[in-house]
């Protein structure tokens, strides 16, 4: 018998497997690489949301508990993840640079946000009314992340390859039972393959298509992550990372000619240099209508339990999201309504899975 289920192994399903290891728990995860939306994400921190300049509900906690992982993982692995690198917000005029200092007065930015304009021009970088720096703030290699922990836990034997059949669950007043598995609890991570999980697919799960780009550009010369209409993070050796594109009705994750061609518009409006593409990639970011995420239990169903909806912020918010979900799982605890399932109500979490 084992203490979890884990059903997928992005973000959410491997910290909260890190949970697991971390608290000498057993687990068997499953994968099947259907959702792709981890692996392409840019993997910015940010304790700020910069489009409308507004503090994050315990940005500084999540970023305690983000780097205590990361810190954690890579030391298990012998493997380096987090890259902390400053943010510099693009001004498009003075109304926005006066917008940023107003925003610096703000109790809970000005831990985050710097009162100096910055003012130093980078080669490539289109710049007029300067930037505005972001502390805090850097970028996880997620590919990286995801490829060396599965490989670990492959070695270690608990990494199941294959696609999860939900029909094939039996449960019993103590046990849940997968084929030949048994397990007290199971924790679905699906991100939007949730939409296939009869137990938790009603729950409003919407998925946002985005799209972001590799490109090689030598004539740019920054070391910060630049973020305008897109971003633009600096992956070494003269690449970059550009995204991210928005789209709520493609739910494939196919990169489409459209979808390059914004990205492009985009970037030009940024930089002044010649770029070359390296790749272009598509992921269905798990978002939700009242963007929060989704944790909690199966009123119906005890030993099922969801940790879903991290949308764009995945890296910050995985880690302390899996600490919320385990507690409540092993103590108890209850979670906070903003991210509990059962805000959206009862009905949405019925008996019959069929």
């Amino acid at each position: 018998m084992t203490d979890f289920i884990i059903v997928g192994a992005g973000l959410a399903g491997l910290m909260f497997a890190e949970k697991a290891l971390r608290e000498g728990r057993t687990f068997i995860i499953f994968e099947d690489e259907s959702q792709h939306s981890s692996s392409v994400a840019a993997g910015v921190y940010n304790p700020v949301s910069l489009k409308r300049l507004s503090g994050i509900s315990d940005a500084q906690q999540q970023l305690d508990t983000m780097h205590g992982y990361l810190q954690s993982i890579a030391s298990r692995l012998n493997q380096h993840f987090d890259n902390p690198t400053p943010l510099l917000r693009r001004f498009a005029s003075i109304e926005e640079q006066n917008n940023w200092f107003h925003a610096c007065e703000k109790p809970s930015l000005n831990a985050f946000l710097s009162d100096r304009l910055v003012s130093e021009s980078f080669d490539g970088i289109i710049s007029p009314f300067g930037f505005g720096l972001v502390k805090h703030t850097g970028w996880v290699n997620t590919r990286k992340l995801l490829a060396d922990f599965r490989s670990y836990l492959a070695l270690q034997q608990v990494l199941i390859k294959e696609a999860f059949v939900h029909s094939e669950l039996v449960f019993t007043p103590q046990l849940v039972s997968y084929r030949e598995i048994y397990a007290r609890h199971i924790v679905f991570a699906e991100g939007f393959g949730m939409s296939r999980n009869p137990f938790f697919n009603r729950l409003p799960l919407n998925g946002t298509k985005g799209e972001v780009l590799v490109i090689e550009a030598p004539g740019i010369r920054a070391a910060a992550i630049v973020k305008a209409d897109v971003f633009l993070v600096p992956l070494g050796n003269y690449t970059y990372r550009v995204g991210a594109t928005y789209n709520w009705s493609d739910k494939s994750s196919v990169p489409t000619n459209e979808g390059r061609a914004e990205l492009e518009q985009k970037l030009r409006q940024l930089i002044d240099c010649d770029f070359k593409i390296i790749s272009h990639e598509a992921g269905i970011r798990p978002t939700t209508k009242d963007r929060k995420p989704l944790l909690g239990t199966h009123p119906h169903f005890p030993a099922l339990h969801l940790l879903n909806g991290l949308g764009t912020r995945g890296v910050m918010l995985g880690p302390a999201m899996a600490n919320l979900l385990y507690d409540h799982i092993e103590s108890r605890r209850q979670l906070p309504r903003e991210v509990d399932i059962n805000r959206f109500g009862a009905d949405l979490l019925p008996a019959d899975h069929s």
